[in-house]
């Protein structure tokens, strides 16, 4: 939906203006009340290692101060930060260099200002030494010199541990107003924008449904037809009627002034649409095989995570899920009869996981020498699964036994919601109703 103007933070001059309250109260939600005391410890150290020096030791021990405390910012301030407002990756990396330099310009000012001071100090001492008439004066220059280097090291410590606490306290709520910012101006998109960003959270769909539903006879003038309107909808947002509004254009009427206009459509490049059709459908089929092991990826990698359930488990947390199944199930792939079952699939990968182990089994091929005749047993009679959605049902079955067409017909894969049972207390209904 676009959103409506009154609810950004403007001023009248129709600029992003981020009332103060609201940036001291998310700062506030965000850490706490005493932000610097959660963070002293490793940056007062480092200010309490600054011993003074020649201009280069100085340096050093300036570096590693500012390191320090941009470690710390990084961790505790810039993530929880740009984690709690969801930014984009290229957003968050803009934002560690701004605060990088920031830092780094400080501390560099003050080294600057540091090693002025030794230096006057220096050429006073030199000039002393030049004139002196006496070693009584000589030594005197020489304690003014040693007293003057000391106070100039201890106010510079001083300031130092007083501009670490000024950053540690102020870069929240920066971050938090430039954040706020930074929202309250995407949200003043015009509804040309808002659509773009629809397309592209629909571009971000349109795998899920090419490994649902996708032939090589799918191209953008029949993407529609090839889907349900119910679960077009549900996945990205928007009705085929928008889509094909969109992709075709049409008559529409202005909000403002009630007048009835053409929108000429044609918001999606034809060439490049299945073109990207044909290639992902190329590689789902080169993947397709996940008894290679010598593959380091599957067809998931080219599946973004999507704004509904559509989230799949990594391919090594499944592996370790199996892994463990096995070390507390000892021998539980090497009977033909132990049946294996997913009640909340999303993408397969589980399943899939559990064939392969059956599959491998010495006394599986033992029993099974042959084996298609080992794969159909598994795949018909050891293995059971529930998809919540037609979509993931699609995707899940197509990924479990896209490697073999001859095996589409295995019988325990359904479209069931497992977790709505599971809450109604129905489930055990639910699993032998269908299996």
């Amino acid at each position: 939906a676009i959103t409506r103007m009154d609810e950004v933070p403007v001023d009248e001059d129709g600029n992003v203006d981020i009332p103060k309250e609201i940036v001291i109260g998310k700062t506030r939600d965000l850490f706490g009340e005493k932000i610097y005391d959660t963070m002293r410890g490793d940056v007062e150290n480092a200010v309490a290692s600054i011993s003074g020096g020649t201009a280069d030791e100085i340096r050093r021990q300036v570096q590693n101060v500012a390191e320090t405390v941009k470690e710390t910012i990084m961790s505790n301030v810039v993530q929880p930060v740009t984690d709690a407002y969801d930014v984009k990756k290229a957003t968050r990396s803009r934002v560690e260099r701004q605060v990088e330099q920031e830092i780094e310009k400080t501390f560099e000012r003050l080294q600057g200002d540091y090693i002025q001071q030794t230096n006057i100090a220096k050429a006073e001492l030199d000039h002393a030494r030049k004139t002196a008439e006496t070693t009584a004066e000589v030594k005197q220059a020489e304690a003014v010199y040693q007293s003057t280097m000391e106070k100039a090291l201890q106010t510079f410590t001083e300031t130092m541990q007083d501009e670490v606490k000024r950053t540690i306290e102020e870069k929240p709520k920066e971050l938090v107003e430039q954040m706020e910012r930074h929202k309250a101006e995407e949200e003043k998109r015009t509804v040309e924008d808002d659509i773009r960003a629809h397309l592209r959270g629909f571009a971000r769909t349109i795998p899920s449904f090419i490994m649902a539903y996708g032939d090589d006879g799918l191209n953008l003038s029949n993407f529609d037809d090839y889907t349900e309107a119910d679960v077009f909808l549900e996945v990205t947002g928007i009705t085929e009627d928008d889509f094909r509004f969109l992709r075709d254009g049409g008559e529409y009427t202005d909000p403002e002034t009630g007048e009835k206009k053409h929108f000429a459509g044609n918001l999606f490049d034809e060439v490049v649409f299945n073109d990207s059709i044909r290639e992902f459908l190329r590689k789902k089929r080169e993947l397709a095989d996940y008894f290679d092991e010598s593959r380091d990826e599957d067809i998931f990698d080219y599946i973004p995570p999507q704004k509904t359930n559509q989230i799949f488990t990594p391919k090594w947390v499944v592996a370790m899920m199996v892994d463990e199944l096995e070390k507390n199930n000892p021998g539980c792939f090497d009977d033909p009869a132990n049946t294996f079952a997913d009640l909340y699939m999303k993408s397969g990968l589980y399943i899939t996981e559990i064939v392969k182990r059956l599959y491998r089994s010495e006394k599986m091929k033992a029993l099974y020498p042959d084996n298609q005749t080992r794969i159909r047993h598994i795949l018909n009679e050891q293995v059971y699964g529930m998809a919540p959605t037609r979509i993931i049902y699609l995707i899940s079955t197509n990924y479990i036994l896209g490697f073999d067409d001859s095996l589409k017909n295995a019988a325990h894969f359904v479209q069931a919601d497992a977790a709505k049972a599971a809450k109604e207390g129905t489930l055990d209904k639910l699993v032998n109703r269908y299996f």
